[in-house]
């Protein structure tokens, strides 16, 4: 029955969901020095890879979430601290997400495992690692799910485990708590960037006949996955591709060793997305709820040297519960 009791303890303010989630962007500032390998994609775009070589013969995957890239702090974050812990790193840049526009009218969305598949295929034949470990923070973290889950039957021995943070495992649930008011500035955020690239998309592919007007006045996740995702993905609505899209029923079919950290003052999650049941009817799939750490927080105080919980809490589970031996 793998459900952990959390250490986490922050102090205060770090106690506040809303002040938690915004500080580690606002205030934690950090450079990893990568090594960019742009890849060529079966259908003819690309993704862009950035590495942190230390020589170790382990490699660790970093998955972003929603409009985040290599830059993000969080993938900073663990590449510099696992790098100190002596594993390689290579942040995966999702399409449209490493600072070029991609080539395709598609970029990504929750549950588009296809590109992790082929990230992944591509590190195990062009590297020689004996071990890959999956890590993905919210949206990227559901990738990392399911996609443990769905290969589960057939996924490479080199394949290790994953973690995942903050994930929006329903999605459905999920997107009732985000049209909520107490995240109307979260959304603005995220919609600043989100709209200006299907602006962009549309002015590099007419046949793309998005709605103006109607983007102009989107206010939910919905709205955009109605001018965008559903049209653009082949879906027929956006319930279905929630459905499709959601990493929780894979939860159960996990071979491999995963953790799932998700904060319960996280004000993006709905209670469906804390599966204890499907944590203690696992051998292999560990949950963990944290009583503070907002969306991709975790931060413990004002001291930046104290703000290293989440990088140490993934390491202990890679030591502990991945490969004892690997750190």
């Amino acid at each position: 029955m793998p459900v952990f009791t959390s250490d986490f303890s922050p102090t205060l303010p770090f106690k506040n969901g809303y002040f938690n989630t915004m500080y580690r962007p606002l205030f934690m500032k950090d450079i990893c020095s990568y090594s960019r390998k742009r890849i060529t994609t079966w259908d003819h775009d690309f993704i862009d890879l950035d590495f942190s070589f230390v020589g170790s013969k382990t490699l660790v995957l970093l998955i972003h979430g929603l409009e985040g890239s290599s830059k993000s702090n969080y993938m900073v974050s663990a590449s510099k601290h696992l790098n100190k812990k002596g594993l390689d790193t290579v942040c995966f840049n999702l399409r449209g997400c490493s600072g070029e526009d991609n080539l395709l009218l598609k970029t990504y969305h929750s549950g588009k495992t296809e590109d992790v598949d082929f990230v992944v295929n591509y590190l195990i034949e062009n590297y020689k690692y004996k071990d890959i470990i999956i890590i993905g923070y919210s949206l990227g973290g559901n990738l990392t799910l399911k996609y443990l889950g769905e290969k589960s039957g057939n996924i490479s021995p080199i394949i290790k485990g994953g973690i995942a943070v903050s994930v929006p495992i329903d999605i459905a649930s999920a997107e009732k708590e985000m049209d909520k008011l107490k995240n109307k500035l979260y959304i603005e955020l995220f919609f600043k960037t989100m709209k200006n690239k299907l602006l962009q998309k549309a002015h590099r592919f007419p046949e793309y006949k998005l709605d103006k007007d109607k983007l102009f006045k989107a206010t939910k996740f919905k709205h955009l996955e109605l001018l965008y995702t559903v049209p653009v993905f082949g879906f027929k609505t956006p319930e279905e591709y929630w459905k499709k899209a959601s990493s929780k029923p894979y939860l159960h079919s996990i071979k491999k060793p995963t953790l799932l950290i998700n904060a319960k003052d996280d004000s993006f999650l709905s209670k469906e997305c804390f599966p204890f049941k499907e944590a203690y009817d696992s051998d292999n799939f560990f949950f963990e709820r944290t009583n503070y750490g907002g969306h991709v927080g975790f931060m413990s105080s004002f001291n930046p040297s104290e703000n290293t919980w989440l990088e140490l809490r993934i390491e202990r589970f890679i030591r502990e519960n991945i490969q004892k031996n690997l750190l």
